[in-house]
Parts: C-alpha cells; sequence; structure tokens
C-alpha cells in the first residue's frame, strides 16, 4: 500500500512537465512565444528559476544533510559546474560535426540536470512516505508548489534551445519520470541512497548554476546589447522572489 502511494505521488510529480506545454497550447500564445521578445522574457525568467533553485532550495538541502561534514558538499557543487562544462564542450564538439542537428546544447544540459533532480525529488517522497504518510502527502505538495514554476523555465529553455512543442514535452516528461524511478529505488535501497544523497544534491546544484551563468544569462545580455531593454530584468528578479517565496512559505 505504501509503495503504491509512493508511486501515485511520483507520477504526480511527473505530470507537472506539461504544465509548460499546457500554458503554451494555444496557437495565438504559442505565435507569441515564438517572437524574440516573449522568448527572451521566458528565459530571463528560467534563469532566475535555476539560481533560486540552487542557492534556496537544493544547495541548502544539501548541507543540511551532511551537517557538519560541509566540505564534499561544495566540492560536488564545483564539480557538477566542472562536468557540465565539459559536456557542453562535447555537445559543442558533436554539433561542429554534424550540422543537421538543430537543438542548442542548453536542451541536453537542462534534461540531465532537471532528471538528476527530479530523481532526487523521487527518492524524498520514498523517504517521507516510508517515514509517515502525512508527511509524504505534504512533502508530495511541496515538490508540486516549486516545480511549477520550474518547469515552466524547463519548457521555456527547451524551445529556446530549438525544439518543437511536441519534441519538448515528450523529452521533459521523459526527464520528469526519473522521479518515478527514485521514488521505486529509494523504497527499495532507501539506507544505501541516504548516503550519496547530499553529494547528489549538491552535484545538481551545480549542473543549475552552471546552465543558467553559462547558458541563459549570456542570451539575455546578448538581447539587452541589441534592444537596450531593462524590462528583461523583471522576469530574472521575479523567478527569483517566487522561489524564495514559495520555499520560505512551505518550510515555515
Amino acid at each position: 500500500m505504501i509503495l503504491l502511494r509512493i508511486i501515485l505521488a511520483s507520477l504526480a510529480v511527473s505530470l507537472l512537465s506539461f504544465v509548460g506545454g499546457i500554458l503554451l497550447v494555444s496557437k495565438k500564445t504559442w505565435q507569441q512565444f515564438q517572437s524574440e521578445r516573449v522568448s527572451a522574457y521566458l528565459v530571463s525568467f528560467a534563469a532566475g528559476v535555476m539560481l533560486a533553485t540552487a542557492f534556496l532550495d537544493v544547495l541548502p538541502e544539501a548541507l543540511e544533510k551532511a551537517g557538519s561534514n560541509f566540505h564534499p558538499v561544495l566540492l560536488a557543487t564545483l564539480l557538477g559546474i566542472i562536468v557540465f562544462f565539459f559536456l557542453e564542450r562535447f555537445v559543442l564538439w558533436f554539433h561542429h560535426h554534424d550540422d543537421g542537428h538543430g537543438s542548442s546544447p542548453s536542451v541536453l544540459l537542462i534534461l540531465v540536470g532537471d532528471g538528476v533532480h527530479n530523481f532526487i525529488d523521487g527518492v524524498a517522497i520514498a523517504a517521507t512516505f516510508m517515514t509517515n504518510p502525512g508527511l509524504g502527502i505534504i512533502t508530495t505538495l511541496a515538490i508540486a508548489a516549486h516545480e511549477i514554476p520550474q518547469e515552466i523555465g524547463d519548457f521555456s529553455v527547451l524551445i529556446h534551445g530549438g525544439l518543437s512543442r511536441s519534441k519538448a514535452l515528450f523529452y521533459n516528461f521523459l526527464s520528469a519520470l526519473t522521479a518515478l524511478i527514485g521514488a521505486i529505488l529509494g523504497f527499495f535501497f532507501l539506507g544505501k541512497l541516504e548516503n550519496i544523497l547530499p553529494i547528489s544534491l549538491a552535484f545538481t546544484a551545480g549542473m543549475f548554476i552552471y546552465i543558467a551563468c553559462s547558458d541563459l544569462i549570456p542570451d539575455l545580455h546578448q538581447e539587452f546589447r541589441r534592444e537596450k531593454r531593462w524590462i528583461h530584468s523583471i522576469p530574472f528578479i521575479f523567478g527569483i522572489v517566487l522561489l524564495w517565496f514559495l520555499i520560505s512559505r512551505l518550510e515555515g
């Protein structure tokens, strides 16, 4: 019975990957999104959400789980940035040898980073349901609350990176299904997974920091040089404030 609840909760979280696509489902909204101006607003929002997720949610949780032994957590964060640096170099090299591949390197980076993050969310869902079903429900709602703006941001990045709506929805959903994998593995192997959770969380934070600072923010600077519009900074700040508000409310 507990396993069934864990599976249903993690599936519900995975289905949130469709939120971005649902909001852009109408033809009129889609045409507006395809304009560079609207796309820049959403990429700005995504950058703010990703940085806030890394610094206000994922990294503090990793440090809390690690306790006084925080040095490995900081090292894992740095390692996440380094690994994604070389991963992006590899993707750029692959693009150079495959002109038919139309998507941006940020597409692969966001899918990998989000996949790891969702996997850890699944483990957290399993752990709390096994402790107390009521706590499991609260944890699932908390994850859902901060996943919604992040999924909107992720979908924006995937579209900005060159994917069609259908491909963005499909790949984002596949990435979200790692929550189900994490939940099931957490149910059977929680004792072993618990030891690596702080490192995995910190590594994920490094991934999000790299994507925001290396791929998304430079695009915003390029847009600013072209149009000299400070208004593109507003979604960036809004994304940070929104995540801070949600996290502080849920933790309070």
